[in-house]
This record gives C-alpha cells, sequence and structure tokens, in this order.
C-alpha cells in the first residue's frame, strides 16, 4: 500500500469573471462540491468562495492528477449548476486555475486564509489576488 500526504490549495475562477457564485448560492455549491469529491476520493480539507472564484485546500491521493482532480471537480460542478439551475446564466469555469502544494507546518495559515475570504477580498479584488499569487511564486502575472 503507497502512503501519500500532498495538499495542494487550489483558486479558480468563474468563465470571464462572473459574479455568478451569490451567496445564496455559495453553500449549496460547495456543499455540493465536497460531496462529490467524496465519492471521487478527493478529500476536501477546506473550501471558500467569492462571487467569482473558489479557493480549496485539498489532497490527493496516489492515484489522482492533480489536472485530473480539479477537472473532476469542476467540470461536474458546473454540470450540476446548470441542472439544477442555480443561475439565471449559463455556468462555466475558466478553463486556467493556481495550484500549489502546501506543507504540514503551513495547512493552518492556508485553512484561516481560505476560510477568511470576506474579510480578504474587502481590500483586495480577485485578480489582483490571483496575479499576487502567480508573482510569489514566480510565475508572470497574466491579469
Amino acid at each position: 500500500m503507497s502512503y501519500v500526504k500532498v495538499m495542494i490549495h487550489a483558486v479558480w475562477g468563474t468563465k470571464r469573471h462572473q459574479a455568478l457564485i451569490t451567496k445564496d448560492i455559495r453553500p449549496t455549491l460547495l456543499a455540493h462540491i465536497i460531496q462529490n469529491a467524496k465519492q471521487k476520493e478527493i478529500f476536501i480539507d477546506t473550501i471558500n468562495s467569492q462571487p467569482e472564484h473558489v479557493h480549496c485546500l485539498f489532497g490527493l491521493n496516489a492515484d489522482m492528477s492533480l489536472s485530473k482532480a480539479l477537472n473532476l471537480i469542476k467540470g461536474e460542478s458546473a454540470f450540476w449548476m446548470n441542472k439544477q439551475k442555480l443561475s439565471n446564466y449559463k455556468f462555466e469555469w475558466a478553463d486556467d486555475y493556481f495550484a500549489a502544494s502546501v506543507s504540514e507546518s503551513q495547512l493552518d495559515k492556508v485553512r484561516g486564509y481560505i476560510l477568511n475570504q470576506d474579510a480578504h477580498h474587502r481590500k483586495i479584488g480577485f485578480t489582483e489576488e490571483y496575479n499576487k499569487f502567480l508573482t510569489s511564486y514566480g510565475y508572470n502575472s497574466q491579469g
């Protein structure tokens, strides 16, 4: 048996950064993402969202790649949102995402950051936050 603990902090947004995740929809969408991920053996530790993006701390198992996990989470949740007609608009996720591994010593800090999104985004917008992530990890920011 393989023993794997790889924790990932992923951030992804709605297509064209549309503010489709309303406060009414948010709890239902996040609960569905957690339930669906569990069925696919993806452990979601912490998740939260803003109207146009999601932050998720999750674990990869030995049989799952990062891109597969995010495709399963994003693809199924967009399909489900449209099937449930929870939005007046077609719900789509942007193709791109940010993801980084999180060391054991930083898990509590990342959990706090994810759970504190409402307060955080009173000071900084999604595009600026996303570009800061890219810059801090050595990528050129692409707005």
